[in-house]
């Protein structure tokens, strides 16, 4: 019996000795009698939904300004970020942070940074290599995300990497043919673009993949022009 089923039976055992017992607001499948990201959050620090609880040190829910123009959406939390509780901290995180600040000139505080799934997912759940998470924990996790969106309402979706792009658009491409377009979610222009530890794996700072990036950011300011989003310059205050 691995840890998951372990958690499981216990969890209905522990029912089946008190049917009345008050189900916890984290089971629900969608979070629309939740007000504010504030609330959101204290609901997503007591998830259970999936295996990945047994092995996280933190939730990891997002951080940012919660009326951001702009959201950038990550697949899950790293090593650095699972010690933390801070999204996009380690080195993809370095390397987001200046995309955001010198490509895009807004200070980091200005945008929303998020995962599709909150907790740390790992080879074999033993905390140590980082994956993608699967398809059980984007569907536990993703109606957090949902929820947060919704609460942001931001103008423009920026999604690093596969997981993300293809959970908002809703297909099986990968990153590589979808990257370098504006498709939508909702009303919400999304651009999808790599993730910063694909590209720190393939040349970190050297990498050819930097262009492409770049090139993606560009489509992001002329959406940001294009719907009058102000640059929130580092010096802006």
């Amino acid at each position: 019996m691995d840890l998951f089923e372990y958690a499981y039976k216990n969890q209905k055992k522990e029912e089946s000795i008190n049917p009345n017992i008050e189900k916890p607001l984290w089971k629900n499948s969608q979070y629309d009698f939740v007000s504010t990201l504030e609330e959101l959050k204290q609901i997503a620090l007591e998830c259970r939904k999936c295996k990945l609880c047994l092995t996280r040190k933190n939730v990891v829910f997002g951080e940012g300004n919660p009326n951001a123009d702009l959201m950038f959406i990550g697949e899950g939390p790293g090593k650095t970020e699972d010690e933390t509780g801070r999204p996009f901290v380690g080195l993809a995180g370095q390397l987001l942070t200046r995309i955001i600040e010198n490509g895009l000139k807004i200070s980091r505080e200005n945008v929303y940074i998020a995962n599709v799934v909150k907790c740390r997912p790992t080879v074999e759940m033993k905390g140590e290599k980082d994956r993608p998470p699967d398809e059980e924990e984007v569907n536990a996790c993703s109606p957090y995300l949902i929820r947060q969106i919704e609460l942001i309402k931001p103008k423009i979706i920026i999604t690093l990497g596969n997981p993300s792009t293809r959970f908002l658009l809703n297909t099986k491409l990968g990153i590589t043919k979808l990257r370098g377009n504006v498709y939508y979610y909702k009303d919400i222009a999304v651009v999808p673009t790599y993730h910063p530890s694909f590209v720190l794996r393939n040349g970190g700072e050297n990498s050819p993949l930097k262009k492409d990036v770049w090139e993606d950011m560009k489509i992001v300011l002329k959406l940001m022009q294009d719907l009058r989003i102000k640059s929130y310059k580092i010096n802006d205050k």
